[in-house]
């Protein structure tokens, strides 16, 4: 076990050789709400995420129409039309340290590493990388001692080049938005048997190893090396509390199975693509869902608060052919303001929403030890670096937060909030975790407005 674990107050784990499941709170074993950082008014535990999708959008098929409570919401944003009342879109907001300036090209590499960490990138493709501490890596630390896990980095891209990757910049500033320091990004993981081990995975390496080649060997599960404690668990439990235990087993067991089948799997779908990694599916919407499926089994349990999802990286020239759309994506999205190009783009930018409502149809539905759901005690942004991937616009940025922090938040809203740093967004979400007078970027105090 991570020696942190002595920390955790009442919270209960599973545990064998190599393995470690986190479980939710439950009141018939002592679990209870308890105010402190991190925690909403209620002592619930308060999550954040920070969501990144490539290339910007169609600005005219995903801004809402109308402002306030009064929005209609566009043709891209069509999947969230359930979800009006969890969400508000927040416009205006600028990270102007993505823009050229002196350096000129490069805006795909800026528009990452400046997304979360506010600070100009040091145009190089050496060693000498320099950017700044992001947004979520300050949470994670200031939260460290809360969770098993301080934070969860996760992405879909499967190859991370080396060297220069745009313009004179770094591969190391596209391919991450997480950094743990300037020098020292958090490498994100794309591999959902990684991402699984990381969760439940416990005691020395080979411990783990050890457990992992069993569980292969045998064709068996997580859950089969913690039944013994999970037996002694059991008797303790009330009814409300078993049902409860059962179903979060069955949620591990339901994506562990979900793993295994990818592993299963050979070709990937298309035939540019190499074969998949081991655990990471071939169909880039399951990939995108199942990460989606173990960041909620992390929240859920409280073995982390903090986590970032690099779905995609600026200029991913990914294809979608599975929603009718054959070109890359930043081929695409350079379009020249040709109607079939922008077409295109919009239905890529409807299926990234599509996979946002996903996952804050999981959150919402998921009870919280306050009675609450996990999407109201979270803070769930998602957005892009870039608003117009055509011009490589950095200002008024495609941006939602998701979530109340625990009622802190008023969602329900398309809010305009003139030119204002999106850093400003940041600050303010790090006040509603305990952390005040965070400043970073070009942030000129706390977003009060949302």
């Amino acid at each position: 076990m991570n020696s942190k674990t002595g920390q955790f107050g009442r919270r209960q784990f599973l545990r064998g050789m190599g393995a470690c499941v986190t479980l939710p709170t439950m009141a018939s074993l002592g679990s209870e709400k308890s105010k402190g950082i991190g925690t909403t008014e209620t002592g619930a535990p308060l999550r954040t995420a920070y969501l990144y999708a490539p290339n910007g959008v169609i600005l005219d098929k995903w801004r809402p129409k109308g402002l306030g409570s009064d929005f209609k919401l566009n043709q891209s944003m069509l999947p969230l039309e359930g979800f009006r009342d969890d969400f508000q879109i927040l416009k205006g907001l600028n990270q102007k340290n993505g823009s050229p300036g002196r350096e000129g090209a490069g805006d795909h590499a800026r528009a990452n590493a400046t997304f979360l960490t506010g600070a100009r990138p040091l145009r190089t493709s050496g060693a000498n990388i320099s950017v700044g501490i992001s947004a979520d890596q300050l949470a994670a630390g200031f939260l460290s001692q809360e969770t098993r896990l301080a934070s969860l980095e996760l992405t879909c891209e499967r190859t991370r080049n080396a060297g220069s990757c745009d313009a004179g910049y770094s591969c190391a500033y596209q391919y991450n938005i997480s950094w743990r320091s300037k020098h020292r990004p958090m490498t994100p993981e794309s591999n959902p048997r990684a991402v699984f081990e990381r969760i439940y995975g416990s005691g020395s390496r080979d411990e783990q190893a050890s457990s992992l080649a069993q569980r292969r060997a045998e064709k068996r599960s997580i859950l089969d090396f913690v039944q013994q404690s999970a037996r002694a668990m059991e008797s303790k439990l009330d009814s409300a509390d078993k049902d409860k235990l059962d179903e979060y087993l069955t949620g591990v067991r339901e994506v562990e199975q979900r793993i295994e089948k990818a592993e299963k799997l050979g070709l990937p779908d298309d035939p540019g693509r190499p074969a998949p990694e081991g655990g990471v599916p071939r169909n880039y919407r399951e990939h995108i869902r199942i990460l989606f499926d173990m960041l909620l089994l992390a929240f859920k349990s409280d073995s982390t608060r903090v986590a970032s999802f690099l779905i995609g990286h600026d200029g991913s020239n990914r294809s979608f052919k599975d929603i009718g759309v054959s070109g890359g994506h930043h081929d695409l999205s350079h379009h020249g303001n040709d109607e079939k190009k922008m077409k295109s783009v919009s239905l890529i930018d409807h299926f990234y929403l599509e996979e946002f409502a996903y996952f804050l149809d999981k959150m919402r539905s998921t009870q919280d030890i306050d009675g609450h759901s996990l999407l109201h005690n979270s803070m769930i942004v998602w957005g892009s670096g870039l608003s117009d991937g055509n011009i490589h616009s950095h200002e008024d940025l495609p941006i939602i937060l998701a979530g109340q922090a625990g009622g802190k938040f008023t969602p329900g809203r398309h809010l305009d909030l003139g030119s204002t740093p999106l850093n400003n967004l940041f600050v303010r979400m790090l006040e509603e975790i305990g952390l005040s007078g965070a400043s970073f970027g070009d942030s000129t105090g706390s977003e009060k407005r949302i």
